[in-house]
């Protein structure tokens, strides 16, 4: 088939859906507030006790992110990725692209695939999403058809089955402490430990010892190492996530979101067309919900004194939380969108949203230079509140440059390579 008629030219302003981009650079800035938790600390992403600092300034900065960004980031950038990949595999059949759009489809999200095993084990993200999306965007394909209403109940399927396998794994979990508690009963007690109790007892014991002072001095000292030294030291980590997480979490998680986001733009939902009232519900209803159910597992975590099983517990509600309140941040930005205030922030932040892929993968080329051993060491060095200065520093420089870059070129870097790599044709770079 011929493919030269079908839009390899920049879309014109007035056909991209401004919406999109400007809640495309908000969420990307709140994805960069969590984030930056374990690029410049070691495993201080959800438990802030490790390091990083539970107290003070740094244990209200964990009660704001965990109420209101944790997961529902996260969330929302799954949403708009599953919208994306939509509009864009629309766009291509009703040109006519025929067959052509499926290829074009899934070669440009094996190229997301390439490039998220880039950006983990060559740019030091082992947070990274790409190629959990590109594994989850082939699954999309499928779904793409169905009604909102079929959308919406298939992605609910989906959370229930992992929020099952969250519960199951809970009471494994504590199943566990008990043996664990009756093993340390025993040893206080001198007597011997069974083998089942023994085994327990010394994984325990090494799940204490990773989370030591000792520990984390090591890991500090490990991140402040060489390029070649960290690829080595960070790939097992990465090898590990990139097994484990699109069977456990990934299809309920990230796959759900999908769903939910192409279901809600078929509704008109997120390009900002309906009323102010719906808006006004989805922001009400949603932090009314979500922020309850946040509340009481953030609650129930700092009462257990950010024990092992409370995270584990809150694993279950995990959902019913950032769910809704993803819904009333939707809310919230689409209220902004249509609302005549703060213009010259909206066209920033849609310029950010455009260039969501080489935003995104920046915000990972300044935290290996700011905090590994290619730059400045500075892995361990800040407090949990102190990385917020870096986030709005970050988030400054790229309302500024964003806008100037695509003053002058049609496509942020990535977004111009990743759109040759998807059409076989090189696309108009500079305006």
């Amino acid at each position: 088939m011929n493919t030269s008629y079908i839009s390899f030219k920049p879309l014109k302003a007035t056909d991209r859906i401004l919406s999109l981009d400007i809640m495309r650079g908000i969420v990307l800035f709140g994805i960069l507030l969590m984030n930056i938790n374990e690029m410049g600390l070691a495993h201080a992403y959800g438990d802030p006790t490790g390091s990083g600092g539970a107290t003070g300034f740094n244990l209200y900065t964990w009660i704001t992110t965990n109420m209101l960004f944790e997961g529902t980031m996260r969330a929302l950038f799954s949403l708009l990725f599953g919208v994306g990949m939509f509009i864009f595999l629309d766009r291509l059949q009703k040109k006519g692209a025929g067959i052509e759009a499926a290829n074009i489809y899934f070669r440009r999200l094996i190229w997301l695939l390439i490039f998220g095993l880039i950006h983990g084990y060559l740019l030091l993200w082992t947070g990274e999403i790409l190629y959990d999306y590109a594994l989850m965007g082939f699954l999309v394909f499928s779904f793409r058809n169905l009604s909102p209403k079929k959308l919406i109940l298939t992605a609910i399927i989906l959370f229930s089955i992992g929020s099952f396998w969250s519960y199951y794994d809970y009471t494994k979990d504590a199943k566990f402490m008990d043996k664990v508690n009756l093993a340390q009963t025993y040893k206080t007690e001198n007597k011997e430990l069974t083998k089942e109790l023994k085994k327990a007892d010394e994984k325990w014991e090494s799940m204490k010892k990773e989370r030591s002072p000792e520990a984390i001095e090591e890991y500090n000292n490990d991140m402040h190492e060489g390029y070649f030294s960290l690829v080595a030291f960070l790939s097992e980590k990465n090898q590990e996530s990139d097994l484990v997480w699109p069977y456990r979490y990934d299809v309920w998680d990230i796959l759900s979101m999908m769903l939910i986001g192409i279901a809600l733009f078929k509704l008109k939902i997120l390009s900002a067309e309906k009323s102010y009232r719906l808006y006004i519900l989805m922001t009400i209803i949603g932090y009314i919900v979500g922020l309850s159910v946040n509340y009481y597992e953030t609650q129930l975590i700092i009462n257990s004194n950010f024990s092992f099983l409370s995270f584990s517990k809150t694993s279950i509600t995990y959902d019913l939380g950032r769910v809704p309140t993803a819904i009333g941040h939707i809310g919230l930005i689409m209220l902004l969108c249509k609302l005549p205030i703060l213009k010259w922030l909206k066209q920033a932040l849609s310029a950010v949203g455009k260039m969501a892929l080489t935003n995104y993968v920046m915000h990972s080329v300044f935290a290996m230079f700011i905090f590994t051993g290619v730059g400045f060491k500075l892995f361990g060095t800040f407090s949990r509140h102190q990385l917020l200065y870096i986030v709005f520093g970050i988030w400054l420089f790229q309302l500024i440059a964003s806008p100037i870059w695509l003053k002058y070129f049609q496509y942020g870097p990535l977004e111009w390579l990743w759109r040759y790599l998807s059409y076989l044709k090189k696309p108009v770079f500079k305006k």
